[in-house]
């Protein structure tokens, strides 16, 4: 199973207690004192997470992780370190070594969810550059679970945005990249948790700062695990604006791919068409009356004009 955990520490009793923290997850704890240990580990399995002190003697937890992410790309790395190093755990995380760092004394419940989110991580991005189509729908329906109220979207938003992209007349290639991007637009909420996403009133500023950074842990996720561009594309962008006002990068009209302003037509549509815990979902005939009100400005025009052109009676 992809669900160990390596926990490396040159001290015994923080090791203990790193691990007293996993006694009741679903995940297989590998513990080393040091860095060549560590990685004698590395190479002989596979390792879903690891977690490292960065102050060790020999082998610094930042020249690890960075041996780590040669030896195991797929492996999250976690670091560990006091308030003198911190400036070297953000250069380790700016330079691409480093998935999430904690200072010590580090707090339980942010170090458990860290790493359960390393290991879904771990997991999502394998089963994504080794699954076949019926494998990729899977992943985005297991992916949906997270909020029930999104059960069926990735197959709506895939049924919608073919209808767009059929009339468009584009290439087969571009048809499957799209069918695939629409079931995986929304992977990056494997890293937004449950309490967020099923929040019934309206979120926090800082809640809404997570939720906006799920385009960008979903490309980045596609990345790693060799997805097409026009399917990181779908990922990354679908909730950009037409105007520039949407999130992550603020791009604006076709600076926007077109698969996913396409996919962003068809998502805003179905997310309109069902019931949130925060909104009851619009019936048929309104939601397509605000999707013009939406036209130019949150949407590609052309695109909601052929859209609703195809739903029309």
């Amino acid at each position: 199973m992809d669900n160990a955990v390596l926990l490396v520490d040159d001290e015994a009793n923080i090791l203990n207690a790193l691990a007293r923290l996993f006694l009741d997850r679903d995940v297989r704890v590998l513990r080393a004192g040091n860095g060549e240990e560590a990685l004698g580990i590395v190479q002989r399995e596979p390792v879903a997470v690891i977690v490292s002190d960065n102050l060790m003697p020999g082998m610094r937890g930042v020249e690890l992780l960075s041996r780590v992410r040669d030896l195991s790309p797929d492996t999250v790395r976690v670091l560990l370190t006091g308030y003198a190093d911190l400036p070297t755990a953000i250069e380790a995380i700016n330079r691409g070594e480093v998935f999430r760092f904690h200072v010590k004394p580090w707090v339980d419940e942010e170090i458990v969810r860290t790493v359960d989110e390393g290991v879904r991580r771990h997991q999502l991005v394998r089963s994504l550059r080794h699954g076949d189509e019926a494998a990729l729908r899977s992943i985005a329906q297991t992916i949906e679970l997270k909020d029930p109220y999104t059960r069926g979207h990735c197959d709506r938003v895939a049924a919608f945005a073919l209808t767009i992209a059929e009339s468009l007349r584009l290439s087969e290639g571009t048809l499957r990249a799209i069918r695939h991007g629409s079931w995986l637009h929304d992977c990056g909420k494997i890293g937004v948790p449950e309490t967020i996403l099923n929040r019934p009133g309206k979120l926090s500023a800082a809640e809404f700062d997570v939720v906006k950074k799920h385009p960008g842990w979903g490309a980045e996720v596609g990345r790693q695990a060799n997805l097409p561009e026009e399917v990181i594309n779908i990922i990354l962008y679908h909730h950009e604006r037409f105007d520039g006002r949407g999130y992550p990068t603020g791009a604006k009209g076709t600076e926007i791919p077109i698969e996913a302003r396409i996919v962003a037509v068809a998502d805003v549509f179905d997310a309109m068409s069902t019931d949130r815990p925060y909104a009851k979902g619009y019936d048929r005939a309104e939601a397509m009356r605000v999707m013009g009100v939406l036209r130019g400005a949150a949407l590609d025009p052309q695109l909601v004009d052929i859209f609703l052109a195809e739903l029309a009676p």
